[in-house]
């Protein structure tokens, strides 16, 4: 493990990554390029605000999402998720009204998720991975 995934706190020095994977309600096609390049900022505009890292974010056949996270220990990665999925989802549906119209009740991800931890979370390593699900159907 390279010293540079260290992260220096007060009271702690840590290297907490997570893979979270959520879908859109229905599974609907509705995560565009141009949804995709909004999401990414939004998702780095949360990240920072809340204070933990969004390293990258993919789309996944326009209906799923990839983050690779880092974290401080005392933020739980539940806290995370409900964060990027809630304030993203609201922030979503202003600027892309259209999205809603193919969702009903105005949900646009699907309540569940996956997270596991990661211990590289180096770019190399998520563009490794994303290409190997992407090959996996």
């Amino acid at each position: 493990m390279g010293k540079s995934n260290l992260k220096h706190a007060r009271t702690c020095v840590y290297n907490v990554n997570y893979h979270i994977v959520w879908s859109v309600k229905y599974r609907r096609k509705v995560l565009t390029d141009e949804v995709e390049e909004y999401l990414k900022k939004t998702f780095h505009g949360i990240a920072e605000e809340k204070d933990f890292e969004v390293i990258m974010s993919e789309v996944g056949g326009q209906d799923h999402v990839h983050a690779f996270v880092s974290a401080h220990p005392k933020i739980a990665p539940s806290y995370i998720v409900k964060m990027l999925k809630g304030i993203s989802g609201r922030k979503l549906f202003l600027k892309f009204p259209e999205i809603k119209q193919k969702l009903w009740k105005g949900r646009l991800w699907n309540s569940s998720f996956y997270l596991e931890t990661v211990g590289s979370i180096s770019e190399e390593a998520i563009k490794k991975y994303i290409e190997h699900q992407k090959t996996r159907g």
